[in-house]
């Protein structure tokens, strides 16, 4: 396991976790190579031989040594913003190999990603097919293109991350694709490359997701029929992982049944994981401030916050909490809620734990390696944490802590 007690330490890897917090400090995220390579090689080993690109989800987890690490490991990318293509070649990966998603790309996006030879540009809307037809034709070239289609599937997770649902804002309508894929075979500007779709995050069980790719491959052979090739179908990502009790099914179980749905169809088939990739691979490692007793509840004021982690508080998220030193204190375990220094009462990382631990001590807030540090903010002027990548017993730093100068390094003053 990534993340297991040695002779009574939590350790990541081979390394003790109180030995990073010593060294770099808290709060301070800390992921394994171990894991994040261990979670890509189960989709490697489960599409074998078949013609396939595992595009990893960038949004996820966005430091420069993940996304290094995903491109040794032969990845492709995901993305769905101009900063996130600008990681992506910062850190080694190809441009050729990269989905640009979003619904809200500009004219400069779409440049820059036309410019670098990107894979494909996923669209979302009729207005962005002529927004991107537009632009190709200005720089002279001929986009890549595939419409995300939303397959109207529930996916049966959190209403936040439910992407795949008419009402949803993301894709296209099923019923106006056929449409829109002659429309844009007839653009000068635009090549028609594949088709794709996402029903949502969080996915533990393949049914959902079995059904939007059954529901995306009929549809592509009726395009096909109507006069247009496609050389990818991109069945999305959003397979889930255990926080709590949540038993989700092997990643291979979600890989046999998107290419059992494929049939024989020989479009290069294209995920899109993300969580499944990262989230286990990482934990936010905190530190006890103060321990708090209270007439209605006992709470422990770490210094990690909602600004460092804004699951719990955005979605009522479950995370695990454990103590560093499995039997750090002396002390008799107590229910508390789990709560930062932020001035907001929705500032907690977890709510009625029973754990033992005094001022001082160090926590572990589990599963954190997916949608952390990538949806992080300054909010209360808190500098954000940093980020460390365990290798065995190695520890390598792959962000500083910001410094209260790099708040408003970038401000001004009036004269």
């Amino acid at each position: 396991m990534a993340f297991a007690y040695r002779e009574g330490a939590l350790c990541a890897e081979k390394l003790p976790l109180e030995v990073i917090a010593e060294r770099f400090g808290t709060p301070c995220y800390v992921y394994s190579r171990a894991a994040i390579e261990a979670a890509y090689s189960e989709f490697s080993g489960a599409l074998g031989a078949r013609d396939a690109l595992v595009c990893y989800s960038v949004k996820a987890n966005s430091n420069l040594a993940v996304l290094s690490l995903m491109a040794r490991l032969g990845a492709g990318f995901d993305i769905v913003s101009g900063g996130e293509f600008a990681r992506v070649l910062a850190a080694g990966g190809d441009a050729r190999k990269t989905l640009f998603s979003g619904v809200g790309k500009t004219e400069r996006e779409i440049e820059q990603a036309l410019l670098a030879g990107v894979l494909c540009l996923n669209l979302e809307s009729e207005a962005e097919l002529a927004r991107v037809d537009a632009v190709a034709r200005r720089l002279g070239r001929r986009a890549p293109v595939a419409f995300r289609v939303n397959p109207d599937v529930d996916p049966k997770t959190h209403p936040y991350i439910s992407t795949g649902l008419r009402r949803n804002k993301f894709g296209v309508p099923h019923e106006d694709a056929e449409r829109l894929y002659a429309a844009a075979s007839r653009l000068s500007g635009i090549e028609v490359r594949g088709i794709g779709c996402h029903v949502g995050s969080q996915l533990t069980d393949r049914g959902p997701f079995v059904a939007a790719v059954e529901r995306l491959v009929a549809l592509a052979g009726r395009i096909e029929a109507g006069g247009v090739r496609l050389a990818h179908i991109d069945v999305g990502g959003g397979i889930g992982i255990q926080y709590r009790d949540e038993k989700p099914q092997p990643i291979a179980d979600f890989v046999a049944g998107a290419v059992a749905a494929l049939g024989s169809r020989r479009e290069t088939l294209i995920f899109d994981p993300g969580r499944s990739i990262v989230g286990n691979a990482g934990v936010l490692l905190t530190r006890v401030e103060y321990v708090k007793p209270g007439p209605a509840k006992n709470f422990l004021v770490v210094d990690a916050a909602m600004n460092d982690l804004l699951r719990p508080a955005l979605y009522d998220a479950w995370h695990e909490i454990r103590a560093v030193r499995e039997s750090q204190t002396e002390t008799a375990a107590e229910l508390y809620d789990v709560v930062g220094p932020v001035c907001e009462s929705g500032d907690f990382l977890a709510r009625e734990r029973r754990l033992a631990a005094r001022q001082g001590d160090l926590l572990a807030v589990m599963s954190a390696g997916a949608y952390g540090m990538s949806m992080s903010s300054n909010y209360n002027s808190r500098p954000r944490a940093a980020e460390v990548l365990v290798d065995g017993d190695r520890a390598y730093l792959v962000r500083s802590r910001e410094t209260i100068e790099n708040l408003f390094a970038l401000e001004r003053t009036l004269p």
